[in-house]
């Protein structure tokens, strides 16, 4: 197990990989105004910034199990229900709607897929 620790932290992350961990981290918390609109009554506590870090880290696991040598914004999601769903309280709303945090995150994921879609589009007409 440590050696396997070891070798986790030796797997690289790119740029976008870490932006895409972050982004999705404080998308979560009401008070920086980035969670879209349906669900900005749904999160009364959002994850802190060390859940960018574990998304990181569990990515990295994840890129090793699938035997590769570099974590993908796709591993980022594929961990973000296990990482996020003990980090976010849903409100009385939420709860009432029977919305669940595995609900909030999956939005979230989808969300953020829809601005970085929109975002590489933008760039290559302007490009």
């Amino acid at each position: 197990i440590i050696r396997m620790q070891k070798v986790l932290k030796k797997v690289p992350v790119g740029d976008h990989v870490y932006a895409y961990a972050v982004d999705l981290a404080r998308m979560t918390r009401p008070e920086e105004g980035r969670l879209p609109g349906d669900l900005s009554e749904m999160v009364q506590w959002g994850a802190g910034p060390r859940a960018s870090i574990f998304l990181l880290m569990a990515a990295k696991a994840r890129a090793i199990l699938q035997k590769r040598y570099h974590a993908t914004t796709d591993d980022v999601k594929h961990v973000a229900l296990p990482v996020l769903r003990p980090r976010i309280i849903p409100t009385f709303n939420a709860e009432a709607a029977g919305i669940s945090t595995d609900d909030i995150v999956r939005q979230l994921i989808a969300a953020l897929e829809s601005k970085r879609t929109k975002g590489s589009k933008l760039a290559r007409v302007s490009a």
